[in-house]
């Protein structure tokens, strides 16, 4: 039997983008369904979280999403433009968010359309990859086309379809906020949470424990 996971991903989380090829691997590789379910980054969802963490953990994030890439042999760059418009000097956030919103509803919509998964991983390499101008041109059209999508449906969904797209974001975050944790990547099953690319061997273990059998 199919095995199902809820998977919680955010476009603006590093760690998100370091998860992404180990889950598409483990899904590859086992009988396995991964619900993915974007959410928006706290920074958007919670306007006071940069105020209230310790100022340290930000500049200790940015040091070991770098070795972590470096480790797992992933291009890795600081994304430009920010998924998110924040002044990293005051840790303020924008009131106009041109680019999350957009991408989030792209990740829905794409997730509706038969593989958010491969869509997200294939946007994040471009956004964490070095990509400049990620967000112009044809970057997210091919980023589609990787992923085996229609772009037009994507782009027309997107745009067209808005408010029902935020609905689906929203019951998104309402299920991780009741899943136990706030973070991302946050893996989901059967009720027990799996936070971060490195409890990715710990869910494989629970998930084999309840059956889960390779693909044949």
């Amino acid at each position: 039997m199919t095995l199902t996971i809820d998977l919680f991903w955010s476009f603006r989380s590093p760690y998100s983008y370091l998860a992404t090829p180990r889950l598409l691997a483990l899904r590859a590789e086992w009988d396995l369904a991964i619900r993915f379910r974007p959410v928006r980054p706290l920074a958007v969802r919670d306007a006071g979280f940069f105020e209230r963490i310790d100022p340290r953990w930000p500049l200790y994030v940015v040091r070991d999403v770098f070795r972590l890439a470096q480790m797992a042999g992933l291009p890795f760059a600081p994304p430009r433009p920010d998924p998110i418009v924040q002044n990293m000097a005051t840790r303020e956030i924008a009131a106009e968010q041109p680019h999350i919103g957009r991408l989030t509803r792209l990740g829905q919509a794409a997730a509706e359309q038969g593989d958010g998964l491969a869509f997200a991983h294939a946007v994040a390499s471009r956004i964490w990859g070095g990509t400049p101008d990620w967000h112009q041109g044809t970057h997210l059209a091919e980023a589609a086309a990787v992923a085996g999508l229609d772009w037009a449906a994507l782009d027309i969904a997107e745009r067209e379809e808005t408010a029902r797209l935020d609905a689906a974001i929203a019951a998104n975050e309402a299920a991780q906020d009741a899943s136990g944790h706030w973070g991302v990547p946050l893996m989901l099953f059967d009720g027990e949470p799996f936070f971060g690319q490195d409890r990715i061997d710990v869910l494989l273990w629970r998930l084999r424990q309840n059956g889960l059998v390779a693909r044949e």
